[in-house]
């Protein structure tokens, strides 16, 4: 019997182990990434929305990057989240109405990184975990751009920020750099570039 006692014991406490442990993890990405599609005249519009979970109990920043369907970084931004706010971007009204090319790209990628940096600049980051998001897919069933449409949610996807990308030729905040600084003609992006962030918890 005393055995059994220990026996049990020993069941509880590991069990207590494995649930103090599962309750202590958490998601520690920084870095996410998703698509856009049908961003064209007739379909509907395609939302992305990030909250911040208030984890670091500080505004944290979404620094959205959004490419075509040819890897080219077409606009980019930083945009404040308090904690336990909500941020919601539209495709076509915010983040692709100011782009590099002065044209709306149908598709393409949209990357984002969780920046915790006071300045708050898309070409500075802090990457720092906080964020958590979703965003809204705009489907064909023509799969031609045409309608019908339908519309799909889904979590944002965890990624990795490697050095390609945060450091090397090819580093996200040296693209948004270089695109919104030289936005005045002479420069890489002649179109402009920049997001215009929406008024936190404005959703749509």
């Amino acid at each position: 019997m005393k055995r059994f006692g220990l026996f049990l014991f020993a069941i509880v406490a590991i069990a207590l182990m494995f649930s103090g442990t599962a309750l202590a993890q958490g998601d520690a990405s920084y870095y996410f990434v998703t698509y856009y599609s049908n961003n064209v005249s007739g379909a509907p519009d395609g939302t992305v929305r990030f909250i911040n979970d208030g984890d670091t109990g500080t505004t944290l920043y979404a620094d959205i990057y959004v490419f075509d369907d040819s890897q080219e970084l077409q606009a980019c931004g930083s945009c404040p989240i308090t904690p336990d706010g909500l941020l919601s971007e539209d495709v076509k009204t915010q983040l692709t109405y100011n782009t590099c090319t002065t044209r709306v790209p149908a598709r393409g990628v949209i990357k984002v990184i969780s920046d915790s940096s006071s300045i708050g600049y898309a070409y500075g980051p802090s990457p720092t975990a906080g964020l958590r998001g979703w965003a809204t897919h705009i489907q064909s069933a023509a799969n031609k751009g045409a309608g019908p449409f339908t519309t799909t949610e889904t979590p944002v996807a965890d990624s990795n920020l490697g050095a390609y990308e945060d450091s090397g030729v090819e580093a996200l905040y040296e693209l948004c750099f270089y695109a919104t600084i030289g936005s005045t003609g002479s420069g890489i992006c002649s179109g402009g570039g920049t997001i215009n962030c929406s008024a936190e918890d404005h959703d749509f």
